[in-house]
């Protein structure tokens, strides 16, 4: 799950400590046993940010395949932000969370994959996916 939030040309993202070194990625993590997507990117991004995010749409999903033989599967999420708890502890390796401009993302390099700047293209570029087309199948 990855969060896609812009205020003002600005993108909310988050420093943190991955593979042992200092990246800048979207709020993004893995689904815990029982939720559902939706809230997970909600989760995720309080977690990492202190920010309380309403996901709006899916803006895409993306499968990268790495060297190593591991693979990526992403849900980039697009949505709104509100009630920022500033005390809020953050994430185990969550350095900080920060509002950076596409420009200052691409002069970077230390991006933690491709997936960061490819979901900020597609928000920019193509309509978000309407929530209702994302469905959680509950089990028996």
């Amino acid at each position: 799950m990855a969060a896609v939030v812009c205020v003002d040309h600005r993108y909310l993202v988050v420093e943190e400590f991955a593979h042992g070194r200092r990246v800048i990625n979207q709020p993004a993590g893995h689904v815990e046993p029982g939720e559902t997507l939706h809230e997970a990117v909600i989760r995720e991004t309080f977690e990492e940010t202190a920010w309380r995010f309403t996901p709006t749409g899916l803006v895409g999903m993306y499968h990268w395949p790495h060297a190593d033989g591991r693979t990526t599967l992403r849900f980039a999420f697009c949505g709104e932000v509100d009630g920022h708890a500033p005390d809020q502890a953050l994430d185990e390796g969550i350095i900080s969370a920060h509002w950076l401009s596409v420009e200052q993302l691409q002069a970077r390099d230390d991006l933690r994959s491709p997936l960061v700047l490819q979901a900020i293209a597609d928000f920019n570029d193509f309509e978000p996916l309407a929530l209702e087309r994302v469905r959680h199948i509950k089990g028996r």
